[in-house]
C-alpha cells in the first residue's frame, strides 16, 4: 500500500491536466449517456475513427483518382490550333520564263498559315501506364505515411487510459487506507472512553482521515481530467461508471510489425518505377495525325494564291537525348534504394534495441508484483497485530498509522 506521500507526487504532473479536463468533461456531456465500459483496443479504434486527421485518407483517394484519371486521358486524341505569318528574304523561283500558254508562278515573300492538327497516340513506350502506377504508388505512400502518424495516436491514447486505470487503482487504495484510518478512530475513541487513551489520538487519526479524503478528491478530479480528455479523443462520453477494462496480457514476439516497415518497401517500389521511366524514355512514340488548315501557298506549289488544304499521316518521335544521362539516373536511384535500406535497418535495429529494453522491464515488474504478494500478505499481518495492540491500548496512534501506511 503506497502512502499518501506517494499519492501526493502525482499532484504536481496530473493537476495540470485539471482545467482541461474539466472543459473536457463540460464539452462531452451533451453527448449522451455515458459508456458503460472501455477497453483499450475499442479505444485505439474509436479515437482512430475519430481523430482529423483520417480524413485525409478520403482526400489522397481522390487526388489519387484525378491524377490517375488525368494520365489515362492521354490516349484521347489531341486538338491544337497554330497559325503563323512570315516574311522572307526569298522564295522558290523557276529556272525559267513565262510564255504562251504557260504562266510561270511567282511566290510572295510574305506567307501565311492558319491550321488545326489532330493527335491520335498509337504507342508510346509504356508511359502512360508507368504514370498510372507511379500515381497508385505516391497514393500507397501517402497513405502509409498516415498510418505512421496515426499509429503515434495509440501513444496518447494509452497515456490517458492507463492514467484513468492507474487512478481507479489508487483510488481503491485511498478507501482502504480510509478505511483502516476509521477503524483506528473507532477502536481509539473506545479506549478514550475508558480513559485508557488520550483525546489527542483521536484527533491525530482524524486529521490523516481528513488528508486522505483530500487525496480521494484530487484522484477523483485527475480520473475526471483523464476521463474528459479520453472522451474527446473517442467522441463519447465518459464518466465515474465508465468501467477501464483491464487489458489481457500482452503476447510476447520477438517480430516487429511497424506501418513504417510498408512506408520503406512501398517508397523502394516508386524508385523502381522511376527506373522504368528511365527506360521508356528511349522507346520510339508513334501517332496518327491530321492536319487542315488555309495557307499560302497552300500545297500547290504552282500555285501563290491561298488556299484550303489537309494532310494526315503517322509520326514517328525518337528522342535519345536522355542517353547521355541514363547511367548517372540509375546511379541516383539505387543510391537512393540503398539509402532506404539502411534507413530501414536502422529502424529495426533502434525498434529492437527498445523492444528488449520494454520487454525486460515487463519481466522486472512482473517479478516485483510476485514479491509484492508476500509483502502484502505480510504487511497484512503487521497491520492486523497492530490493530489489536491499538485497540489493547499498547500502541499509540502515530505508531498505529506508520503500520497502516507500509
Amino acid at each position: 500500500m503506497r502512502t499518501l506521500r506517494s499519492n501526493r507526487s502525482l499532484h504536481c504532473l496530473k493537476s495540470r491536466m485539471l482545467l482541461f479536463g474539466f472543459f473536457a468533461v463540460s464539452t462531452i456531456s451533451t453527448m449522451g449517456q455515458a459508456l458503460k465500459s472501455l477497453s483499450i483496443e475499442n479505444a485505439y479504434q474509436l479515437a482512430r475513427k475519430n481523430y482529423p486527421l483520417i480524413k485525409q485518407r478520403d482526400l489522397i483517394n481522390k487526388s489519387k483518382d484525378y491524377t490517375v484519371s488525368n494520365a489515362a486521358k492521354g490516349y484521347l486524341p489531341a486538338f491544337s490550333v497554330n497559325g503563323q505569318a512570315t516574311y522572307q528574304s526569298d522564295v522558290t523561283a523557276l529556272p525559267f520564263k513565262s510564255s504562251p500558254g504557260i504562266i510561270v508562278p511567282h511566290y510572295s515573300k510574305d506567307q501565311y498559315k492558319l491550321y488545326g492538327e489532330v493527335d491520335q497516340l498509337i504507342y508510346d513506350g509504356g508511359a502512360i501506364h508507368n504514370q498510372k502506377e507511379t500515381a497508385e504508388a505516391n497514393a500507397v505512400i501517402q497513405m502509409q505515411n498516415l498510418e505512421v502518424e496515426l499509429y503515434t495516436l495509440y501513444d496518447r491514447v494509452n497515456q490517458l487510459f492507463f492514467g484513468a486505470m492507474l487512478t481507479d487503482e489508487q483510488l481503491k487504495q485511498n478507501n482502504l487506507l480510509k478505511a483502516d484510518i476509521q477503524n483506528g478512530i473507532d477502536k481509539t475513541q473506545a479506549l478514550v472512553g475508558n480513559g485508557t487513551a488520550y483525546r489527542s489520538s483521536v484527533d491525530e487519526l482524524s486529521a490523516q482521515l481528513l488528508q486522505a479524503e483530500q487525496s480521494r478528491i484530487e484522484l477523483m478530479a485527475n480520473k475526471k481530467a483523464f476521463l474528459g480528455m479520453m472522451g474527446l479523443f473517442i467522441n463519447l462520453s465518459l464518466n465515474d461508471s465508465t468501467k477501464i477494462e483491464s487489458p489481457v496480457t500482452p503476447v510476447y514476439s520477438d517480430n516487429i510489425n511497424r506501418p513504417e516497415l510498408l512506408f520503406y518497401d512501398y517508397q523502394k517500389r516508386v524508385y523502381d518505377l522511376e527506373a522504368e521511366s528511365l527506360k521508356i524514355d528511349l522507346r520510339p512514340r508513334f501517332t496518327f495525325f491530321f492536319q487542315g488548315g488555309y495557307a499560302r501557298p497552300g500545297l500547290n506549289l504552282l500555285s501563290n494564291d491561298f488556299a484550303w488544304y489537309y494532310i494526315g499521316g503517322l509520326r514517328l518521335s525518337w528522342n535519345f537525348g536522355s542517353l547521355y544521362r541514363l547511367n548517372n539516373q540509375r546511379q541516383i536511384l539505387d543510391i537512393n534504394k540503398q539509402s532506404l535500406d539502411i534507413q530501414k535497418q536502422t529502424f529495426l535495429f533502434n525498434t529492437a534495441i527498445t523492444q528488449k529494453q520494454q520487454y525486460a522491464e515487463l519481466e522486472k515488474y512482473i517479478e516485483l508484483s510476485r514479491k509484492d504478494e508476500a509483502i502484502i500478505s505480510l504487511r497484512e499481518s503487521v497491520k492486523k497485530a497492530a490493530t489489536a495492540q491499538l485497540e489493547n491500548g499498547v500502541l499509540s496512534a502515530h505508531d498505529y498509522l506508520t503500520e497502516v501506511n507500509a
